[in-house]
């Protein structure tokens, strides 16, 4: 593999942000028409080099075989025609969302005349550090050029070829345009080294965002001078309460867990009320271990399933990221409540029910990011909740909480409309 100023990468990262620093300041001033022209023209390009990208990705997934990466990840890193359709789909979306930069979003009146607002306006300089995903390269960069941000991309070694032959048809779209290309740059190296080195630039670069695992996030965290947006795992639970439907909760279990077991969004934890125990798990069993998933159940759960493995108190609070499930009965709403709030890591959880109260009770007292009814945990993604795509979610809750997508990206600013006043 490539690699530019071998010697010195942490002299270019600091090149690069500077760069990306003075390409934000005229990002910020693009209007709306230019920038969506811009969107649409790359993922007209993605498309039409989609076999480029299958090539350079082919690359990747040789190299990863070789190192035997795990199944989860190397699904991650496939890029397909269907995955690079997506891609370009999600550009075509953040195009079509209105641009939330200088929308002004609330206005109040002072007793001394003055009009006082606040506006939104783009962060800066974005700086995102991620694993495998190569469809990042592509999302990131639609959204922080359409909330007038640059962007420093810095890919995991195992997507090295996909993350470079992506970010070079979305560079040259930008110089095509007479865009400033510094706006989007991906790392040409993958040294640690150059990444610490991106950490510390407090000066040029405004927000990191890590996305991977919670290894990766905590490296980030624990060197970061720069505000860190972060989430560490996603425990995601589904509790069947006593209402509800159990044929549809059977299928919303089997999507949650089944369609892709390595997504941060999928089900780690069911919970069952113990009215319904008796009659949902044998059902939702059967459904879940024709898929191949591995069953493991406390106690009350064993009595039902007597071959399924035991829940260990670690696996309460396990990221599986793979077809393996823990199963709890539980008194009620309230010890399924209870439970997230002790195991669960603020991602998404969803309850199954048709009891309206409780319905509420769930989307009130449910700690996490994202709360669902009656839906699979898998809709917590920015493309599915209208956000056209997601830079990442957010565990922590300062800032954005949830899907980033282009409000997410942006912060506001305080504007005033005077006649004269002045303070006494």
């Amino acid at each position: 593999m490539k690699k530019k100023n071998q010697c010195n990468p942490a002299a270019e990262v600091r090149e690069m942000a500077r760069k990306a620093k003075e390409a934000s300041l005229q990002l910020a001033q693009l209007s709306t028409a230019k920038k969506n022209e811009a969107l649409l023209e790359m993922a007209e390009d993605l498309v039409r080099h989609r076999e480029q990208l299958i090539e350079a990705n082919r690359k990747d997934l040789i190299a990863g075989d070789r190192a035997h990466l795990s199944p989860s990840l190397i699904d991650r890193l496939r890029l397909t025609p269907s995955v690079i359709h997506g891609m370009a789909e999600g550009l075509r979306e953040v195009a079509r969302l209105p641009d939330p930069v200088g929308e002004v979003v609330k206005m109040w009146k002072r007793p001394n005349g003055l009009a006082v607002g606040k506006m939104r306006i783009p962060i800066g300089v974005i700086g995102i550090i991620y694993e495998s995903r190569p469809n990042v390269t592509a999302d990131a960069s639609g959204l922080c050029l359409k909330s007038g941000n640059s962007v420093l991309l810095r890919g995991g070694s195992e997507a090295f070829h996909s993350n470079q032959a992506i970010g070079k048809i979305l560079r040259h779209v930008l110089m095509k345009m007479g865009l400033p290309r510094e706006a989007i740059q991906i790392f040409p190296h993958t040294e640690k080294e150059a990444v610490r080195e991106m950490l510390q630039l407090e000066d040029e670069i405004d927000l990191i965002i890590p996305r991977g695992g919670e290894e990766l996030i905590r490296f980030v965290t624990n060197h970061s001078k720069i505000p860190v947006i972060k989430h560490y795992k996603g425990v995601c639970h589904i509790f069947i309460d006593e209402t509800a439907d159990l044929e549809m909760a059977t299928q919303i279990c089997l999507n949650a867990k089944v369609q892709r077991p390595g997504v941060c969004n999928a089900m780690e934890t069911l919970l069952v009320h113990k009215e319904v125990a008796r009659q949902f798990l044998p059902k939702v069993a059967k459904a879940l271990q024709g898929e191949g998933v591995e069953l493991r159940g406390c106690p009350r759960v064993k009595k039902v399933l007597p071959r399924i493995k035991d829940a260990l108190e670690e696996d309460w609070s396990k990221e599986y990221l793979d077809l393996i499930l823990s199963i709890k009965v539980v008194e009620g709403i309230e010890e399924a409540i209870e439970h997230i709030g002790r195991y669960g890591s603020f991602h998404t959880e969803a309850i199954i029910t048709s009891d309206y109260g409780n319905s509420q009770r769930f989307l009130r007292e449910v700690n996490s990011s994202c709360v669902l009814v009656n839906a699979s945990t898998r809709f917590n993604d920015g493309f599915e909740l209208g956000l056209g795509a997601e830079i990442g979610i957010s565990t922590s809750k300062l800032h954005a909480f949830g899907p980033m997508g282009l409000e997410e990206l942006t912060t506001t600013k305080f504007i005033v409309y005077g006649e004269g006043q002045i303070r006494k």
